[in-house]
């Protein structure tokens, strides 16, 4: 898959993936104390500063498609950029971040 055609994926893309059972690999890159106000279920926690560290224990989702996502899609736009540059072409951004899924999917998710 060329990168350059990878598109990222909108909140309500998600949404409906996950009421589907589709379950991409989620990678949240936020700090501890955003995690602990919400979080999607089932996501892979790796603070963006530990990804060039943690690198090796992410290897085995290289072949995964992975959607990557913090607070406003910011820092997820880094690491996507990033694993891309080290062999993952599978690798979305979440537009907009967890506000974006919250505000435009599932209220339920806690805004901060």
């Amino acid at each position: 898959m060329n990168e350059k055609n990878v598109q990222d994926c909108t909140p309500e893309e998600l949404k409906e993936r996950l009421d589907n059972g589709d379950r991409p690999v989620l990678l949240d890159v936020r700090e501890d104390d955003e995690v602990a106000i919400c979080a999607l279920p089932g996501a892979v926690h790796v603070p963006m500063g530990d990804v060039p560290s943690r690198l090796t224990e992410l290897e085995k989702h290289a072949e995964d498609e992975v959607v990557v996502y913090c607070h406003h899609g910011i820092r997820s736009a880094s690491v996507r950029d990033f694993l891309r540059k080290h062999g993952f072409e599978h690798v979305r951004n979440l537009s907009g971040g967890i506000e974006a899924y919250s505000v435009r999917c599932d209220p339920q998710v806690p805004r901060y």
